[in-house]
């Protein structure tokens, strides 16, 4: 092993000696074997961010492990560049888990897109029963039954801002669309899988006039044919 600097600190090129592998808290290797080379560590603490996450750890030991391997390494406390990096990565990665376990949106109050596509996929579960029940064949035609009606509020604004504009269209959604799911889809729609009734153009017409300040299109998408076409239109709508 190289030895150390004058300053205290490891030379550049030098490794990690088994002793301190041994010493390193659980995951944290790579950014070990990066300080004591030498160089940024900041790529290696994002990656140590979201596997903490992933497995359960709080962002307090993730933070402690990084401490603990700098002044093991490094002999200093951690750069404000690595914290920020581990707590970066650990946040989202959190939440895109309690996305997952929620049906709604903790920004928006907005049903997920995960919810929406269960509810549809239950609509065209029920109407392959009733087909079956009725005429002994799988059939179903959801799209006669249910339609998607979108409002996008455009993609051009920062995280915080298109989520209050979000929330404002949801709010305006339910007072038109009252009992039905409201979901966030994409960073920048807002649909509503509605019934298809008589009413509905005129609901549409109405939700169109109310949030002609925070949307820049309101329209109705039919629903398709089958359940895996619906989930690949939802997809669209999320990457348009």
């Amino acid at each position: 092993m190289r030895a150390r600097s004058s300053t205290g600190l490891r030379q550049d090129g030098a490794e990690l000696t088994e002793e301190m592998r041994a010493l390193l808290a659980p995951h944290f290797e790579a950014v070990g074997e990066a300080l004591a080379a030498g160089i940024s560590s900041v790529d290696a603490c994002w990656v140590v961010g979201r596997t903490l996450a992933e497995l359960g750890s709080s962002l307090g030991e993730g933070l402690e492990g990084l401490r603990a391997t700098t002044q093991l390494v490094a002999r200093r406390d951690p750069l404000f560049e690595e914290s920020q990096a581990l707590s970066l990565t650990w946040s989202d990665a959190t939440l895109s888990y309690l996305h997952g376990l929620s049906c709604a949106d903790p920004l928006t109050g907005l049903s997920t897109h995960a919810h929406l596509r269960e509810r549809i996929a239950e609509l065209y579960r029920d109407a392959v029963l009733s087909e079956r029940d009725t005429h002994g064949s799988a059939g179903p035609d959801v799209s006669n039954g249910h339609a998607l009606v979108v409002a996008d509020a455009g993609g051009a604004l920062d995280p915080i801002s298109a989520a209050h504009r979000l929330s404002l269209l949801g709010q305006v959604a339910r007072s038109v669309f009252a009992g039905e799911t409201i979901a966030q889809v994409g960073h920048g729609k807002v649909v509503v899988l509605a019934p298809r009734r008589e009413a509905l153009p005129g609901r549409v017409a109405l939700l169109r006039r109310m949030v002609s300040a925070q949307a820049q299109r309101v329209w109705v998408e039919g629903l398709p044919s089958t359940d895996a076409a619906a989930v690949s239109l939802l997809d669209e709508l999320a990457r348009a």
